[in-house]
């Protein structure tokens, strides 16, 4: 089952500074109106042309939202998921400084996703019954100009995909660490996280200028045999802009044009999954985001996409492409 929610953060003071207006607003549970600021509200002719369009979602938020609020709303059901042997996947979409890499990792005071699921995660294997042994890893790896990195050992430098026998598309030489608590990994993450290619932009200042994807995998032995194994995905993405919100040049400008090239690789995937496709291919090969994400987009995995946009009318056309691409994902059927 795939799921799309989207979070629109608060207004910035940069953007209140520049005298944006905000032009994003959550109406319901489920949608969200983005009003074109450019039509003029006082043209008569164009009056019955609705200058406003709604998109409609799994969930919505607004910045009243907490992070409590999204991890309930979005990722708690997808701990149950995994330690049941299952795969699992959620990630961030949308441009620089929306507050994806927030959403994902969280501040200390406002601990992220990543934070409560692992919490959670380990909560769940302590309070199980004693018939079922288990054990969980992590891989934590970037995307960046269409190289794969190991963000916990990067002197392991270039690493190549390979797929296995089943179809899985595994990282030849990745280092998968133990972890037995959740202050582990999220030590391990942020340490991680400190190697992740960042860069400022005009659009933020810490801009993740890659794809990061953390793996967990939650091993399952039985007494008395049966082994089981779950993964879950938390991907944070690489910003979606266009060159021209960053003003972006030479080398950032390159990145752009990689990060572009794997979103619009995963847009062509989505949109060759979606309800209406009446092509049959999807071509998770085009970029190695997508092939990373095969079972998560068409395979056996419960997939949660979490779209960001900033409500100013500084972002309309940023914003606007966002909900498109959004609203697409919502049409995936991925067959569980």
């Amino acid at each position: 089952s795939s799921q799309v929610a989207l979070r629109i953060r608060p207004m910035s003071e940069a953007e209140l500074a520049e005298g944006a207006r905000p032009i994003a607003h959550r109406v319901d549970r489920q949608v969200v109106v983005l009003r074109d600021p450019m039509e003029d509200p006082d043209d008569v002719l164009r009056a019955n042309h609705s200058r406003e369009k709604s998109y409609i979602f799994d969930m919505a938020f607004d910045s009243t939202a907490t992070q409590e609020t999204v991890y309930r709303a979005t990722t708690q059901d997808l701990v149950t998921v995994v330690t049941s042997g299952c795969n699992a996947t959620v990630f961030t979409y949308g441009p620089t400084g929306c507050g994806k890499t927030y959403t994902m990792l969280g501040t200390d005071g406002e601990p992220g996703l990543c934070t409560r699921a692992m919490g959670e995660l380990f909560r769940a294997i302590e309070d199980s019954s004693g018939d079922v042994e288990y054990k969980v890893s992590m891989s934590y790896l970037e995307i960046y100009n269409e190289t794969v990195r190991d963000l916990l050992n990067p002197s392991l430098g270039c690493l190549q995909l390979r797929e296995d026998a089943s179809g899985t598309v595994q990282v030849a030489g990745i280092t998968e660490v133990s972890a037995i608590n959740a202050d582990e990994v999220m030590q391990l993450l942020a340490r991680g996280n400190g190697r992740r290619t960042q860069e400022p932009t005009a659009a933020n200042r810490s801009s993740s200028r890659s794809h990061a994807v953390l793996r967990v995998t939650v091993h399952q032995r039985r007494r008395g045999g049966g082994l089981r194994h779950g993964h879950l995905l938390m991907i944070d993405l690489a910003g979606s802009e266009r060159a021209a919100q960053t003003q972006n040049r030479g080398q950032r400008m390159k990145e752009g044009a990689h990060i572009n090239r794997s979103l619009l690789a995963l847009g062509n995937c989505i949109q060759a999954l979606s309800h209406r496709a009446s092509a049959k291919h999807v071509n998770y090969r085009d970029s190695k985001l997508t092939r990373l994400l095969k079972d998560s987009l068409g395979g056996n995995s419960h997939t949660v996409m979490i779209a960001h946009i900033s409500p100013a009318s500084t972002a309309f056309k940023e914003s606007r492409s966002t909900l498109i691409f959004a609203h697409r994902a919502k049409s995936i059927c991925t067959t569980v």
